[in-house]
C-alpha cells in the first residue's frame, strides 16, 4: 500500500479560534490535510464535534475543546490542555469575532461597542497571551490573525467590527516585532466578503430593511469584487496554510489581502 505522503505542517499543533464553522471550519480542515493536528474551538458543541469528526474521517487529526475566547480561565486551561497532550503550540489562529449591530456609532450602547471588543480584540489577545509561552518552548511558531479588508479600508456599517479589525491588523505588526527573537512569526489576514454564515446574515438583515432579496443584494456585492464574485473560505484557509507554512519562514508583520480586488478601487 502506498504511503501519504507528509503534508507542509506534519504533526504540527494549530489552534484555530472560532472554528466550528465558516472560515475558521475551512482553516481547520485545510492545516489538517497537510499534516497538522487542528485544536478545534468555539462555543457550539455539537458543531465543534462535527468538524472534528469529519477531520478524522478524512484521515486527519482533530479534538475539539469547547471556548469563549472572553474566558480567560478557558483560554489558559485550553492552551495548556493542547500542550500537554501534544507536546507543543505551533501555529495560533486568531479567528474568532463577531460582527456587532450594525448603526452609526452614536447609536451604539457602551455595553455593545465593548462586546465587540471583547470578542475581537480582548479575545485574541488573550489567546495569543496562552499560546506563545508554547511556542517559545516549541522553539518558535507562527499566529495569524483573521482581520479583515475593513482593518484597512472604511465603510458606513458595523463601526465596532470594523475598528476591532483596524485592531487586529496593529496587534499583529506589534507581535511581529515582539516575538521574531522567539522565531515566531505573525502576520494577519484580510479578506474581502467571503460567503459565511456571518455574510448571510449580514445580508438577511440588509434585505429586511430594505426589501430587496438575499439574492438580489448578493449578486449586489459579487459585482462590488473586480474578480466578479465574492469569495469562498477556502479562499483564506489557503492563505492562513501559506503564512503558517515553512514557505513563509521570512514573512512577518506582513498584511494578506485575499479580497478578488476589491481594495483596489
Amino acid at each position: 500500500m502506498k504511503q501519504k505522503a507528509k503534508g507542509r505542517l506534519e504533526g504540527r499543533v494549530a489552534v484555530i479560534t472560532g472554528s466550528t464553522y465558516g472560515i475558521g471550519e475551512s482553516i481547520a480542515k485545510v492545516l489538517a490535510d497537510e499534516g497538522a493536528i487542528s485544536i478545534i474551538t468555539g462555543r457550539t458543541v455539537e458543531e465543534g464535534e462535527r468538524v472534528a469528526e469529519e477531520i478524522r474521517t478524512a484521515g486527519g487529526s482533530a479534538e475539539y475543546y469547547p471556548l469563549d475566547v472572553t474566558d480567560e480561565k478557558r483560554v489558559a486551561e485550553v492552551m495548556r490542555a493542547a500542550h500537554d497532550k501534544y507536546g507543543s503550540i505551533n501555529i495560533l489562529v486568531n479567528n474568532a469575532g463577531i460582527a456587532g449591530p450594525n448603526k452609526p456609532i452614536h447609536e451604539y450602547t457602551r455595553e455593545e461597542w465593548e462586546r465587540v471588543f471583547d470578542v475581537n480584540v480582548t479575545g485574541a489577545f488573550l489567546c495569543s497571551k496562552y499560546a506563545v509561552p508554547y511556542m517559545k518552548k516549541s522553539g518558535g511558531g507562527s499566529i495569524v490573525y483573521i482581520s479583515s479588508i475593513y482593518g484597512i479600508v472604511g465603510a458606513s456599517d458595523v463601526p465596532a467590527y470594523h475598528a476591532t479589525k483596524a485592531a487586529n491588523r496593529i496587534m499583529a505588526k506589534t507581535g511581529a516585532l515582539f516575538y521574531a527573537k522567539d522565531n515566531i512569526r505573525v502576520n494577519s489576514i484580510h479578506p474581502g466578503f467571503i460567503w459565511t454564515p456571518m455574510v448571510e446574515d449580514f445580508l438577511k438583515g440588509q434585505s429586511e430593511k430594505s426589501g430587496v432579496s438575499v439574492e438580489e443584494l448578493r449578486k449586489g456585492l459579487d459585482s462590488e469584487h473586480p474578480i466578479g464574485h465574492i469569495g469562498e473560505p477556502n479562499d483564506i484557509a489557503y492563505g492562513v496554510l501559506y503564512l503558517v507554512s515553512d514557505e513563509a519562514k521570512f514573512v512577518t508583520g506582513s498584511e494578506l489581502i485575499i479580497d478578488g480586488g476589491y481594495t483596489t478601487r
